[in-house]
């Protein structure tokens, strides 16, 4: 059970509810501080006064007075008119997320809405109703306006839901009980970055575990191509003090221990004098991403503990217009961390073109092959690689520089935050599947440098990729191996079994 406070919520909590299905509870601090929020609502309706989004329009018409009777009705067409999105439906992930976020940014007693709004949100979370939300149409400008108002739509008892078959089907058929919005609570419910947030949160977490898996494919193409492991003694990187490298090539001096792949050419002088950059510089590039990543933790925390709506209702009674919406810190931190991804798939795949070339893999068959000529080996494996890496080239171009202006020029910059942290979703997917392609390939080159035994870490990768691609030998249909390869990579169970043998990765 995760309990929404007064003071938010954690990364950890959002991916037990997005992705572990987690029940959410409210504190009576949230309750608390939500009525007094709303008492400061009712008595603004009450005296009169002129309020944007209370007893005003909205955007472009913030200057159009609305009368005291037709203030809810404001609401709910506020809630239809936004929700105009189009395309494919958001993950389910991301909607569940995206309401997460919303109730918790409501329960910080900030957005004058009456608790029973932010149950009915928990409602629908509890009972497993996902919002059908159209991939296109937020920019990032009030926030994820858009996609919030496509979940909003479902609390009032309209628009559409995914169905556990991938189906879409109405509210009403779902069984959502609808409520009725008053003064302020439809704005309060789309005004907010809940979706980029989101993303940006799973994605963080993604990326903490794939850089380290990274760490580990590099690890074993090195070992693989009869690499050196002394580029990555700690001396030599206190001296060039960036935190990220630190740790990568910490974990790679681990990786490479116990090897007697590694003894083989310890002391051969007429040995390589030097790696190849993408060999002797992995913990320099992968260590960049690690420090990037760090960045876009910190931004993330941060926004997780901001109150983002507009305008914002203070305690001293006060009701104010802010700009807090708008999603230029996330899509930036969203847009770096997708650059190093991408460069992270940039250099393993080099590593594997490496490993594939006889005239640089140090004595490996041509395309890890045994028999090449009638067999092709791993060839195309590295094609595929190589497209998925001009994909993420091509992804990791920024979308916020990319403003366009709207709403009569109101909004006349957005940050395209949405674009910024959809795309870094799908960075990090082609990211795994590069790294399926490299820890394919250098256990291929492990296995050909029998008799000599590789790692510790070599040996349980080993055993975990040869469950679905078995050994040298004639060619086999590789998309399914691939398939099964990608999934080690994902999940947590080669990563765990090599940290306990050679200990705790960064």
């Amino acid at each position: 059970m995760i309990t929404v406070t007064a003071s938010g919520i954690t990364p950890a909590d959002l991916i037990a509810v997005a992705r572990g299905n987690a029940r959410v509870t409210l504190a009576q601090d949230a309750l608390d501080a939500m009525r007094t929020s709303r008492s400061i609502v009712d008595a603004i309706e009450r005296d009169g006064r002129p309020v944007y989004g209370v007893s005003t329009g909205f955007g472009a018409l913030a200057n159009t007075f609305i009368a005291p009777e037709r203030r809810a009705e404001l609401q709910h067409a506020l809630i239809r008119s936004h929700a105009a999105g189009i395309g494919a439906p958001m993950p389910r992930e991301v909607v569940r997320a995206m309401m997460l976020l919303r109730i918790r940014s409501l329960a910080m007693g900030r957005s004058g809405v009456r608790p029973e709004v932010a149950s009915a949100l928990v409602g629908l979370l509890n009972a497993d109703i996902t919002p059908w939300v159209p991939e296109h149409g937020s920019l990032g400008a009030s926030g994820d306006l858009a996609p919030l108002a496509h979940c909003a739509l479902v609390l009032i008892g309209e628009g559409w839901v995914l169905a556990k078959d991938g189906a879409r089907i109405s509210a009403t058929d779902a069984g959502v009980s609808p409520i009725a919005l008053s003064s302020k609570e439809g704005l309060a419910l789309i005004n907010g970055t809940d979706g980029m947030l989101g993303m940006l949160l799973m994605a963080i977490a993604d990326a903490a575990h794939l850089f380290t898996m990274a760490d580990v494919t590099a690890a074993l193409s090195i070992e693989a191509m009869l690499g050196s492991d002394r580029p990555f003694m700690p001396e030599l990187h206190t001296i060039r003090p960036h935190p990220g490298q630190a740790a990568s090539a910490a974990n790679l001096h681990r990786l490479l221990q116990d090897s007697p792949i590694m003894d083989s050419h310890r002391d051969d002088h007429e040995h390589a004098v030097q790696d190849a950059y993408s060999m002797r510089c992995a913990p320099q590039v992968a260590g960049a991403a690690r420090d990037t990543l760090e960045f876009a933790t910190t931004v993330a925390a941060r926004e997780l503990r901001s109150i983002v709506d507009n305008p914002v209702v203070l305690t001293d009674g006060r009701v104010e217009s802010t700009g807090n919406f708008h999603g230029a810190p996330l899509g930036f931190a969203a847009d770096f961390l997708a650059i190093a991804a991408a460069e992270v798939g940039a250099i393993a795949e080099r590593r594997v073109d490496r490993m594939l070339d006889v005239c640089r893999s140090r004595d490996l068959p041509p395309f890890l092959t045994p028999d090449a000529g009638v067999n092709s080996g791993l060839m195309i494996a590295q094609y595929t690689a190589a497209g998925i890496v001009a994909e993420n080239r091509r992804l990791a171009s920024p979308a916020s520089v990319d403003s366009l202006p709207t709403s009569g020029m109101q909004e006349d910059h957005v940050s395209m935050g949405w674009a910024a942290t959809r795309k870094l979703r799908t960075v990090l997917d082609n990211l795994c599947s590069i790294l399926a392609v490299e820890l394919l390939s250098a256990v291929r080159g492990l296995q050909l440098r029998a008799p000599l035994t590789p790692s510790v870490a070599g040996r349980i990768a080993m055993a975990a990729v040869e469950e679905h691609a078995g050994g040298p030998g004639p060619d086999v249909f590789l998309a399914p191996v691939l398939e099964a390869v990608r999934a080690t990579v994902s999940g947590p169970a080669l990563r765990t079994a090599i940290e306990q043998e050679v200990g705790t990765l960064a």
